[in-house]
């Protein structure tokens, strides 16, 4: 079984940490923002959690498992905060530097997911 970099361990458990922050700030305003801050506070910390499982995957199909689930949660986090910036909910320049970081998420994960799946065929 194939075992998670322990980088990609810490940058989503510290993505994580900028979501909770962000949503707390969220959570001051009133109506739609606090709603949608509901949604990015549930996917934006589940990305981290299923990487932290996927270290205790008890099979490589499991393990490939944990880390879809995590990469399902990354591209829902990244549309519910391209979602906040084209709604002007909150100024794009406070989002950018958190959108660009799904990004990379997405693409290491799925790295990962790729390596895995092709390493697991030989």
């Amino acid at each position: 079984m194939t075992s998670t970099n322990k980088a990609i361990t810490d940058r989503t458990f510290e993505f994580a940490i900028r979501i909770v922050k962000l949503c707390k700030v969220l959570d001051e305003s009133p109506g739609v923002v606090q709603t949608l801050s509901k949604q990015l506070i549930k996917s934006g910390t589940s990305i981290g959690a299923n990487v932290e499982e996927s270290e205790s995957a008890q099979s490589t199909a499991d393990f490939i498992n944990k880390l879809e689930i995590a990469l399902k949660e990354a591209k829902e986090t990244r549309y519910w905060i391209r979602l906040l910036i084209a709604t002007e909910l909150i100024p794009e320049n406070r989002l950018l530097s958190l959108l660009g970081e799904v990004n990379e998420l997405i693409r290491i994960i799925a790295a990962i997911v790729v390596k895995t799946k092709q390493n697991h065929q030989k």
